[in-house]
């Protein structure tokens, strides 16, 4: 037997050859891992079940959803986050979408869950398929079939989908790639929360992060033209290897729950950010636009119970650049958007929103910031949106504007 001694001088030796033969080839490295590993290329944020939703019962879900980065591998998340009982999946599907409904067939792929093709998910539980072999392009729609056999009761959902999806009549329908058993429509996620794919070692995801503006409310249905849409085609067009998970909800907050009759609004962000954020596979940067309903919403006459002062919206962003960055992600913060002449403005929110931009604008312990506000506002009338970028609400932008908002993104940031 080797002495310790011996054993280490021989180790030392055999790192040195391989140092010495690095350095006479130019494309050696001792380090670089080029394996490919999973990027999450689509999500969508859980919220609480409408009062009213009665689920669903031995039906089909065909859900839309579109990949922002391509890969060869594919797997999806299902939740039953905010489910009170256990969820049965009898069958599931991906494929890519050929129009509506209908699936293109060569493209079907049944999903297994640890090698079986059903699954039950516990109450509050998330399940990750199995992969299977499908090239997926970057930027192009995806159909997940779920086929639910038994009463699932109120869905763990994501309610503002802007994008056209399709339930079955009575029955499981998961690898039929016709239309025909589809005969209704629905333009929220249920149960469906992400999609990965297998990319190269230098592929990464950008999560999003925020209310209703981020969510996209008020753009084009089925267009993709939210603000996160429109910055991965400039990212893409940048050769920028890249995927971003939406993780808006409209809504929301960053210091309350949803409140009265409007649970879809979502738990506040401090409790979603490890769900929502941390846990997306692949991610490098967060980008959080978020506390213009913390203003609006926690007003004296509307809800004298939740009104929250600048500072403390700022103590609420302060902690998510703390949990990025400790699990060392980088973290941007764009500015709040104008919202005079919304239903819930006052001129002390206006003073909030203005005292949270102008931290953002300044603040150190954060890796950079985008402004959204400069970008949207009305030169002439800086406390609104300029007209062209308004919704018509007076709080969310229209396509344009959410155009410019992505047109207004350093991309060196996101380097």
């Amino acid at each position: 037997m080797l002495h310790r001694r011996s054993m280490l001088a021989l180790l030392a030796s055999g790192i040195v050859l391989a140092l010495s033969a690095c350095a006479s080839a130019p494309a050696c490295s001792v380090t670089r891992d080029t394996s490919p590993h999973w990027v999450g290329t689509w999500g969508a944020a859980e919220t609480v079940p409408a009062p009213d939703d009665p689920g669903y019962k031995n039906q089909t879900l065909r859900l839309i959803a579109r990949a922002t980065l391509g890969g060869d591998r594919v797997r999806v998340r299902i939740s039953n986050t905010f489910g009170t009982r256990p969820l049965t999946i009898g069958a599931a599907s991906i494929a890519l979408q050929s129009e509506g409904a209908t699936l293109n067939a060569d493209s079907v792929r049944m999903l297994t869950f640890g090698g079986q093709a059903s699954v039950v998910i516990p109450p509050a539980a998330v399940i990750l398929s199995d992969a299977v072999e499908l090239t997926v392009p970057s930027r192009r729609n995806l159909a997940v079939s779920l086929h639910l056999p038994g009463e699932t009761g109120p869905a763990t959902v994501h309610p503002l989908a802007l994008q056209t999806s399709f339930v079955s009549g009575e029955g499981n329908f998961v690898a039929n790639a016709t239309a025909e058993p589809f005969k209704q429509t629905l333009r929220a996620w249920p149960f469906l929360s992400g999609i990965e794919v297998q990319a190269s070692e230098r592929a990464r995801t950008i999560v999003t992060l925020g209310d209703s503006i981020t969510d996209g409310y008020g753009a084009t249905v089925d267009a993709n033209h939210r603000w996160p849409d429109y910055l991965i085609a400039r990212l893409h067009a940048a050769n920028a290897d890249v995927a971003i998970v939406n993780q808006g909800i409209s809504g929301n907050r960053i210091l309350h729950d949803a409140m009265g009759p409007r649970p879809v609004f979502g738990p506040n962000a401090l409790s979603r950010f490890d769900r929502n954020v941390l846990a997306v596979s692949g991610a490098t940067h967060v980008i959080v636009l978020i506390g213009i309903n913390d203003i609006g919403m926690g007003n004296p006459e509307r809800s004298p119970g939740e009104v929250v002062s600048a500072e403390r919206i700022i103590v609420g962003l302060r902690q998510l650049a703390t949990r990025a960055h400790a699990q060392g992600l980088k973290i941007l913060f764009g500015t709040l958007t104008p919202f005079k002449g919304a239903g819930y403005y006052t001129e002390q929110g206006e003073a909030k929103r203005q005292a949270v931009n102008a931290w953002i604008r300044s603040a150190t312990e954060i890796d950079g910031f985008i402004d959204f506000d400069a970008a949207t506002r009305d030169p002439a009338n800086p406390l609104q949106f300029l007209p062209a970028y308004d919704s018509g609400d007076h709080l969310h932008p229209s396509d344009a504007g959410y155009e410019a908002m992505a047109k207004s993104i350093d991309l060196k940031l996101l380097q």
